[in-house]
């Protein structure tokens, strides 16, 4: 079972420019591989780094696995688009959207993420901090924090890719962790849930969990954002930057609540989930 932990790192001023300046880098570099990937019309990773292993290194001064990394998430973003295109996500074959779509190679912006190897980065738990690659030379001793059940994950199950984020000037990683798979067993009956908005969850033994605090959240910051808008000064500005994703993170915190509540009840009376979703004309329809 794949399961991703996020830490937070606590870089130094000179640790967080040079984590910028690699960022700014790997993602020119995406930008300008992706170029040549769109005007050649190569997409497949083995062909594309015989055209753009080589340059990448002498045009953006990158280490042999960095330049490897680009090229692997230029792959992997037009075989993401690719396949929306083929599921017709984009709009249908000869609509104005989808012939901009493909008219166009995929930009990269200057602070996306960047996904790093054992290679590139390496952790030292006990401390607390990393060793990363950058553009400036290997950066060590960069602080990172996390809960004791982040570190345990991390110490026990770490492995693979991790990706280096910066979002809303913090910086994070993103490391992968491979958990055994739990044990599947024969559940004793089903637990019923039925999703709304009113009440988020309802379960068939008649316990409410309410979205009336959600939504409560969610017409207030309505009403801010509004009232924010109209004033449109800078100060206005840099407030609803402050805030725009708070109440996103409100919600999925909600939601994993109200999860986790269904799901340990369900465990101690060793019950599976059934969802049940509404479909208009068929009723209520249990999957």
């Amino acid at each position: 079972m794949k399961l991703v932990v996020r830490v937070k790192l606590l870089p130094t001023p000179e640790q967080a420019a040079a984590l910028e300046a690699t960022l700014r880098a790997v993602n020119d570099a995406a930008t300008w591989v992706s170029t040549l990937a769109h005007d050649q019309r190569v997409f497949r990773d083995y062909d594309l780094r015989k055209h753009a292993y080589g340059q990448i290194k002498d045009r953006y001064g990158l280490a042999a696995q960095a330049a490897q990394h680009v090229i692997k998430k230029v792959t992997d973003a037009y075989a993401t688009l690719h396949a929306n295109l083929r599921n017709g996500n984009v709009g249908k074959p000869g609509s104005a959207r989808r012939e901009r779509v493909q008219a166009k190679p995929i930009v990269f912006r200057p602070s996306a993420a960047q996904p790093f190897d054992d290679r590139c980065l390496s952790w030292q738990m006990d401390a607390r901090t990393v060793s990363i690659w950058t553009t400036w030379g290997r950066m060590k001793s960069v602080a990172f924090t996390a809960s004791a059940d982040q570190l345990k994950t991390l110490a026990a199950y770490r492995k693979g890719e991790s990706d280096l984020v910066y979002r809303d000037g913090m910086w994070f990683l993103i490391a992968t962790c491979d958990l055994p798979d739990v044990p599947v067993t024969d559940p004793d009956g089903f637990l019923g849930v039925d999703l709304g908005i009113a009440d988020i969850a309802t379960t068939d033994d008649g316990t409410h969990h309410s979205g009336k605090g959600l939504n409560a959240v969610r017409h207030r910051d309505r009403e801010l954002r509004r009232r924010l808008q109209r004033k449109n000064t800078k100060s206005a500005k840099r407030l609803l930057k402050k805030r725009r994703r708070k109440e996103a993170r409100f919600a999925a915190d909600t939601n994993h609540t109200i999860a986790k509540r269904i799901v340990t009840e369900a465990t101690r009376t060793g019950q599976g989930i059934a969802l049940e979703v509404h479909v208009q004309g068929d009723g209520v329809r249990v999957i």
